[in-house]
């Protein structure tokens, strides 16, 4: 992992809690001012902040392609990098539900990673749910004059259970307006290797995400996970839209002056 997303810590930091923060290879490598807007949420929220530079890929792409060993090979260099820390949150419940639902699974086996992958899986979060559920974040400084919507990822939304989070701190944005997506629940298509794999399927999958983005008046759509974002920002793009893509925590922590995902930078 790069040096681009690097964290100070608090003078007083709350109780003395540290959070690790779980980069993420597509935000690492595309789009880093996600790794600064949590940084800065985190610790607005009263928490000194780490990012461990062992850290690599969560090992999702090997693990869904069937390739075990790899894949437990690499939770094993991510559970050591991560242990010390009281939570670990990742700004992507794609990421954050490998570490938290996967782990478990791929070394329940080994009795010596085993009980260290349960371990790791109980102190993890999506970012926008560590700060409603953790944090509990009561006020944000942010202003985004906007109407936005909002698209529910496949594993925010079934692995890490994360809904009300983000739309509860998108309310304590200034001036932003919430238009909601007639199927918000509905996969973009991206889905990692799936789009590779079966591609027609996901760009008919995608065509009715972006039908449905701009049915809804939004003027910008935001989410969780940099993978359907990029896949979405892609297909509006190509499309000749106007509707501008961003990830939540950039909105949240008022770092929107950067281009939006998908256009030049």
């Amino acid at each position: 992992m790069s040096s681009a997303v690097q964290a100070g810590s608090q003078p007083q930091p709350r109780g003395g809690q540290r959070v690790a923060l779980f980069v993420t290879c597509l935000v690492d490598l595309f789009r880093p001012s996600v790794g600064f807007a949590a940084v800065k949420l985190l610790e607005q929220a009263g928490f000194s902040v780490a990012v461990p530079e062992a850290q690599t890929c969560c090992g999702q792409p090997a693990y869904n392609s069937g390739d075990r060993a790899n894949a437990q090979a690499i939770a094993r260099n991510t559970i050591a990098a991560f242990e010390g820390y009281d939570y670990v949150v990742a700004p992507s419940g794609s990421c954050g539900g490998m570490l938290r639902c996967h782990y478990p699974e791929l070394l329940a086996g080994d009795p010596q990673w085993g009980p260290r992958a349960q371990a790791l899986a109980a102190r993890c979060y999506e970012l926008t749910q560590f700060l409603v559920e953790v944090a509990k974040l009561e006020t944000l400084e942010a202003e985004f004059k906007a109407r936005v919507t909002y698209h529910d990822s496949c594993s925010s939304l079934r692995e890490m259970n994360v809904k009300a989070q983000p739309r509860a701190l998108l309310g304590k944005v200034k001036n932003l307006q919430i238009s909601e997506l007639a199927e918000t629940e509905a996969c973009c298509g991206f889905g990692g290797t799936f789009c590779v794999k079966f591609p027609d399927i996901s760009n008919s999958m995608v065509e009715r995400k972006t039908a449905d983005i701009v049915a809804s008046g939004a003027d910008t759509l935001l989410a969780g996970d940099l993978g359907c974002l990029m896949n979405i920002a892609g297909k509006l793009k190509r499309q000749g839209s106007t509707v501008k893509v961003r990830h939540v925590a950039e909105v949240l922590a008022g770092m929107t002056d950067n281009a939006a995902i998908g256009e030049a930078e």
